[in-house]
């Protein structure tokens, strides 16, 4: 397995990671948490001459105040484990056992979502960012894309021109928290990437070139997630979808909920077999198994009233049968 790491820490981090993949774990998102790890040890040991792994997860673990607990709790419980990997091993890495924080292991969040009526009123909004007039197509292009296709806020900012191919309507995500995978999108979908296409070269003014960012932000290079976030949560207050203040109401990853809400309404209003579709779904979103798919399956009124009338629809044509049986 080649290597991906490049502190001091390199070499054991590596050997975890091979470690928990020859048990059968995929692991490819708590690589990733290695991985912002790793980068943190360079940057602490480059300021301190004499360091203590304990002190650096700690440090790691308080660098992001304004993280979910939740989040913090996943990042720690990957560390515990390579911590107790490393107490296994030779040489005794670890002399001393982080004081590990007690933190939520489950999100009490629940998801918005957003109604087809909703993401009409967001795409309308999008005309009233005209500073610079590139904005409005960019946004409108974000929201459509976050909607139609159900792709990762950081995966459709990560996007480059050639990830995407409208003729074949297929785009193409690279390894983010979930697996790689080709995502395949409607026609109309297509047509709207190509209409920005055009307004993208237009602001530009440069030829592009196919590792370039799809999103680009006043820099004409990349679309920072900070600054993406901050304007779809104005769109939001602008919509009346969420007040000045609080974290209610929606946020940019609610899109990905939505489009699970939405297709398996779809699918129940259709009578298709939700069993055999489920996978289609977890595959289609990024998903090592349905167990990470059920996570966004909300029950909304109108899915809760799908489901009934199918029940009730069951039960009616049951009893008819009976009926007719001698």
């Amino acid at each position: 397995m080649k290597t991906v790491f490049h502190s001091s820490l390199a070499e054991e981090l590596q050997g975890f990671l091979e470690f928990k993949r020859s048990l059968g774990y995929s692991y490819n998102r708590s690589q990733f948490t290695l991985l912002e790890f790793d980068r943190f040890i360079q940057e602490y040991a480059s300021q301190h001459e004499k360091w203590r792994l304990d002190e650096v997860i700690v440090a790691w673990l308080g660098s992001k105040p304004q993280r979910k607990a939740v989040s913090v709790s996943m990042d720690a419980a990957v560390l515990r484990q390579l911590c107790s990997w490393l107490h296994r091993r030779p040489g005794r890495w670890l002399t001393h056992e982080p004081l590990w924080p007690k933190l939520p292991t489950e999100s009490t969040y629940v998801p918005y979502v957003l109604s087809e009526g909703d993401i009409r009123r967001l795409l309308d909004l999008t005309v009233t960012l005209t500073r610079p007039p590139f904005r409005a197509a960019l946004y409108r292009m974000l929201l459509l894309l976050l909607y139609c296709t159900g792709i990762r806020f950081g995966e459709a900012l990560r996007l480059s021109l050639q990830d995407i191919d409208t003729r074949t309507a297929i785009l193409f995500v690279q390894m983010f928290k979930g697996r790689a995978r080709w995502v395949p999108f409607h026609r109309t979908l297509a047509r709207e990437i190509d209409i920005y296409l055009l307004e993208r070269q237009n602001f530009t003014g440069e030829i592009a070139k196919p590792t370039d960012r799809f999103f680009v932000g006043i820099n004409c290079m990349n679309l920072p997630v900070s600054t993406a976030e901050d304007t779809l949560q104005k769109l939001f207050r602008s919509a009346g979808l969420k007040p000045a203040r609080g974290r209610i109401g929606p946020r940019p990853y609610d899109f990905r909920h939505t489009f699970a809400v939405h297709r398996l309404s779809r699918w129940y209003r259709q009578g298709a077999d939700l069993h055999a579709r489920l996978p289609w779904l977890s595959a289609y979103m990024g998903h090592d198994d349905i167990l990470g798919t059920e996570t966004y399956l909300t029950a909304t009124p109108e899915l809760l009233e799908l489901a009934g009338s199918r029940m009730r629809n069951r039960y009616l044509k049951s009893s008819a049968e009976n009926r007719r049986q001698p």
